[in-house]
């Protein structure tokens, strides 16, 4: 029964307190590095920031969930007035708590039936991985119940979960009486991928129909009115299609003019013959108070049209490099509900060039490439080219209303326009972004484009889009669109690359609430929470915070937080699209402090000076003093001292290298001191060579103990340094000299006779 009332990643080093000694790496951890940085910098597709798992997990609020036994987590339904997450996997639903999905969590048990199961498994499948229910969609039905339907072991399958009408009531249960056959709905084999929207009472589904997958149809079903599909086996109409998103969008304010927008990839009847085929970007339309022909097209769309969208980055030589495998879309509501904007994410299809793109479309360029001329094949070769003939009226993919003629059904409409939009589904203009190339583009890296969620945001200087992109190896990259001269010409930042998944398993959905400001995303292994900013990361200062250009985080005065458009704040500084530091941050008290550092290498042998910016696009540049009022130099790097992503590797430290070495990084037109490291050369017996003037070497007590054993003396200096914070276990070089003084010490007074030996001291070792 049918509910009633229908409405890898480089990590961040912590730098140690000013004045702290840091003694000479492992000749072994300076080869390590100098073979992870000896490539350099990359190019600007790098990400200002990159964050493993590890370190999301333990400091930046990542949680994670996974349901034992399954797997899966395609279908993701957010609920914000329930503050519920529903989840759809194999032979499972879930009910999560929007704030935390680790905790609160309820599931449903929904397996396919036994007999179900072994009929599968007759007919060859495979019983543990195919012959399952996979639930591919859940929608809102009504105020009190979801609509799920899965693959129930190759016989789809749908269901209707009641949760409750408010958020107090704690209910989540499905009625085995009130599941229903999915066909229409659900896909047949747990590989396909489904696309729907429910709109009222009535579900519009791209799916395949059949157990075989071949006869995929955009199919109505549910409501009152009879069920109505594409014509089958017609090339022209569908060929081979992978449907991606479905959207319903208002036309006008006359509801009789609403349309259904389908976003699929499909085998392009058009395709160059004699080069095999090609797969293009697609999107369709259909008239949501389509009824079908009267006499033709019985019970089958009479409003079905399509058109090609195209990502290519245009090529000097007139060649455009096209993505043509349609990953997902992203519809972006906008306060004209009848324009939206349309982000979609492509990737390639060539076996030589890899790439993925994310290209940005407006509604009226799709609604004019359905107003342009119909694509006609015609001539002794059979080309496509655009129909030059009459255009029967009403026009074909017009909806039958009083806004653009007198039509009121389509069962009204004459045979000749039946018969035309029969034969001319294709439009031959096609749709093509704004800019006329893709917003974001990569094409050096490993990944593959899989998913996306837009935010818009309210910044200081305007409203700006940021875009979170999943990927086929588990990371979301964080994107965001900045205006250079104008708003017509963009300039892409990659903020962030977080790998949100432990085993780098594909980003298969995702789910944005701008009200919590979490991002909700599944893999075929988890599911994964995140927040969609993490403002002190950046870094302590204003110029740090500014350089980020991150519209969700503004410099307050004192620190890097998120940015409220309705606080008043007199500090409060953000400028996303010039992140200009000389502008904002010209009174920051911090401004021009520099953390300073002793570090100490032998003559001879390796030493490595470290320096790593925060901001992974940040260039690194080196001077050197001799002494403080000494004039500075670059360094320049040869076959004895080479720069590295993480710092100086001098292979062979000379007397000559001693002094001051200062650390700048430049990022924006902008450049700030990170660090500034005295370097202090040793003999081989460790006696000093040369050393920074007004500087005492720490290490020379030490010696004048060895040699001169003084219990008091000793045992005064132990506390001095048990009184110093405990270094950080990566430098354990000096407490160790201290144990082996120690050992020396004790070596020496039991060779003395007893009267020579001093009082015993209560300090304990």
């Amino acid at each position: 029964m049918r509910p009633a009332g229908s409405a890898g990643p480089a990590a961040r080093q912590t730098q140690p307190p000013a004045g702290e000694v840091t003694m000479v790496p492992t000749l072994l951890q300076l080869l390590l590095l100098w073979l992870l940085g000896a490539g350099g910098r990359m190019d600007g597709s790098q990400p200002r920031l990159r964050l493993s798992f590890q370190e999301l997990k333990a400091r930046h609020g990542l949680r994670t969930y996974g349901l034992e036994r399954s797997c899966c987590y395609e279908a993701l339904l957010l609920d914000e007035e329930r503050g519920r997450l529903f989840v759809g996997g194999k032979n499972y639903l879930a009910s999560l708590s929007l704030d935390n999905i680790s905790k609160q969590d309820q599931k449903i048990y929904w397996p396919a039936p036994v007999e179900w199961r072994e009929e599968c498994n007759w007919a060859g499948k495979d019983i543990n991985a195919e012959c399952m229910n996979f639930v591919k969609i859940l929608h809102l039905y009504n105020r009190t119940h979801l609509l799920a339907c899965g693959t129930g072991a190759f016989h789809p399958t749908c269901a209707y979960v009641e949760v409750g009408q408010r958020l107090e009531e704690p209910v989540f249960r499905l009625d085995p009486a009130a599941v229903e056959d999915g066909k229409g709905k659900s896909p047949y084999d747990p590989r396909h991928t489904a696309a729907s929207v429910l709109v009222g009472e009535e579900l519009y589904a791209g799916v395949a129909t059949d157990l075989m997958g071949r006869d995929f149809t955009i199919f109505r079903s549910l409501g009152p009115r009879p069920s109505i599909r594409t014509e089958q086996h017609d090339s022209r109409w569908l060929n081979e299609p992978r449907f991606v998103d479905v959207f319903w969008i208002p036309e006008s304010e006359n509801p009789d003019d609403d349309k259904i927008y389908f976003f699929f990839r499909e085998t392009a009847v058009e395709g160059p013959p004699g080069l095999g085929k090609s797969s293009f970007a697609r999107v369709g339309q259909i008239c949501r108070n389509d009824l079908g022909g009267q006499r033709s097209l019985v019970n089958k769309w009479t409003t079905f049209l399509k058109a090609r969208l195209v990502c290519a980055v245009p090529g000097s030589d007139g060649g455009d490099t096209f993505f043509d495998e349609l990953r997902d879309v992203f519809l972006l509501r906008t306060k004209d509900m009848r324009n939206p904007l349309v982000y979609a994410v492509f990737s390639t299809s060539s076996s030589v060039f890899r790439g993925s793109a994310v290209c940005l479309y407006n509604m009226r360029d799709i609604r004019r490439a359905f107003l342009g001329p119909f694509a006609h094949k015609e001539g002794p070769s059979y080309q496509w080219v655009s129909f030059q003939g009459r255009v029967p009226y009403p026009r074909p993919g017009m909806c039958p209303s009083k806004t653009f003629g007198t039509f009121s059904s389509t069962k009204d409409f004459p045979d000749d326009v039946i018969q035309f939009a029969r034969n001319h589904p294709l439009m031959a203009s096609p749709v093509l972004p704004q800019g006329r190339r893709p917003l974001f583009l990569q094409t050096a890296g490993a990944a593959t484009f899989t998913r996306i969620a837009v935010d818009r945001v309210a910044a200081a200087d305007g409203h700006y889009d940021v875009l979170f992109i999943g990927t086929d190896i588990g990371t979301v990259l964080k994107v965001v669109s900045v205006p250079k001269e104008s708003w017509q010409n963009m300039e892409e930042l990659l903020l962030e690359e977080l790998q949100v998944f432990k085993d780098s398993s594909p980003v298969t959905s995702m789910q944005l609430s701008s009200k919590r400001q979490q991002l909700y995303v599944g893999s075929p292994s988890a599911l994964a929470q995140l927040p969609l900013h993490r403002c002190w990361i950046y870094g302590k200062g204003c110029a740090e915070c500014c350089l980020a250009r991150d519209p969700y985080c503004a410099w307050n005065g004192t620190s890097c937080t998120r940015y409220m458009p309705n606080t008043k704040r007199r500090f409060r500084r953000q400028d996303v699209r010039n992140g200009d530091p000389n502008m904002l941050c010209s009174g920051d008290p911090q401004r021009g402090s520099v953390l300073e550092r002793r570090l100490y290498g032998v003559e001879g042998s390796s030493v490595f000076l470290e320096c790593v910016p925060k901001s992974l696009q940040a260039r690194v540049l080196w001077s050197y003093q001799k002494a403080s009022g000494a004039p500075l130099k670059e360094v320049q790097p040869d076959e004895r001292v080479l720069q590295t992503e993480r710092g100086l590797l001098l292979r062979s430290v000379a007397r000559r290298d001693a002094g001051l070495y200062h650390c700048q990084a430049t990022e924006h037109g902008f450049t700030q001191g990170l660090l500034r490291l005295w370097l202090e050369v040793l003999g081989p017996r460790g006696e000093p060579l040369a050393a920074p003037p007004h500087s005492k070497p720490w290490y020379q007590d030490f010696l004048q103990l060895v040699d001169h054993p003084n219990l008091g003396a000793v045992d005064q200096l132990c506390h001095q340094l048990r009184g110093r914070q405990q270094p950080p276990p990566a430098q354990p070089h000096k407490w160790q000299l201290l144990e082996e003084a120690r050992r020396a010490r004790k070596r020496r007074t039991h060779e003395l006779p007893r009267a020579e030996r001093g009082p015993r001291s209560a300090a304990a070792w």
